[in-house]
């Protein structure tokens, strides 16, 4: 019998120098989409795969991020005595319960297979998920949900994947697929972020995962990877070289990449067409906009 996935790692120590000035005093993963924080929309994720654990690898300067999961007893009243029962269920769903969720400091940017390494003595001996909160995926069933279903049949660690363009590959981790079975693919290697023109395959890492505890021990017997950092993706395929199972996951589902602000501008537009109160409105208003550049040509 497998064991359940229960607990997930999410690396949040990333200085977000992309967004900039706002990321001075303003940790990213809490900027918003609409009006959700893009790590709110991790957490309910998560939460839909049954997780029950929540280990966040954090870094300085991260304290609005560790706040907002915090109950707002001054908050809840004034909604309470103001009769705003709708804002009340929704302001319930961003706190944590207590003991659910642990803060993990990573002192130094080694990389992402570095801030899994951190968290190692909260995993303990079972198998974990990890998200990536820049990567959101608006999918019917929420992508991890997703996984942990086909990780049910396959056991090992699992990936998730998604087709990228040819001249894309070399910014992300791709799959060196030894047999493609559908929506599950094994997988015989993996190369992160791969010189244009050698990518093995253009299925590509997204930042999805979930993972044998024996990932984490693999540290001990890697080198530092591109960009002179731990790499999650080789600590992974050494687990193919060790002869255990990996597979990618193709996951239904569409993933905006909220790292950079091209996708997060793209997420903030998608999500808010797909809110009934806001659909309307915007759509007209993307459509003016639209009818005004092309008269402006």
């Amino acid at each position: 019998m497998k064991t359940k996935v229960t607990k997930a790692i999410f690396p949040v120590a990333g200085l977000g120098t992309r967004f900039l000035p706002a990321t001075k005093s303003v940790p990213k993963e809490i900027m918003t989409l609409v009006d959700r924080p893009l790590i709110q929309y991790a957490i309910d994720e998560a939460r839909a795969a049954g997780i029950k654990e929540f280990i966040f690898v954090t870094s300085r300067g991260k304290g609005a991020l560790e706040d907002y999961f915090d109950h707002a007893p001054d908050l809840e009243a004034s909604l309470r005595k103001s009769g705003k029962t709708d804002l009340l269920e929704t302001l319930k769903e961003t706190n944590m319960d207590s003991g659910a969720i642990a803060y993990i400091r990573q002192h130094k940017a080694l990389g992402l297979g570095h801030a899994v390494w951190c968290a190692r003595r909260l995993i303990a001996n079972e198998p974990f998920a990890v998200i990536l909160p820049d990567d959101v995926i608006a999918a019917e069933k929420p992508c991890l949900q997703q996984m942990v279903e086909a990780y049910e049949e396959t056991g090992g660690s699992m990936v998730a994947a998604m087709e990228v363009a040819p001249d894309k590959a070399s910014s992300y981790g791709v799959l060196d697929v030894a047999q493609d079975k559908g929506n599950t693919v094994s997988v015989r290697g993996m190369v992160e972020k791969p010189a244009p023109g050698t990518a093995p395959s253009n299925l590509a890492v997204i930042g999805r995962y979930i993972l044998s505890p024996k990932v984490l021990n693999n540290f001990n017997k890697i080198e530092k990877g591109a960009g002179g950092e731990l790499q999650l993706t080789d600590a992974i395929a050494e687990e193919i070289n060790q002869g255990r199972d990996v597979h990618g996951f193709r996951f239904s589902g569409q993933r905006f990449d909220c790292g950079s602000k091209a996708g997060f501008l793209q997420a903030t537009v998608a999500f808010a067409l797909a809110r009934p109160e806001l659909r309307d409105e915007l759509h007209d208003y993307m459509t003016q906009m639209v009818s005004m550049q092309n008269a402006a040509q």
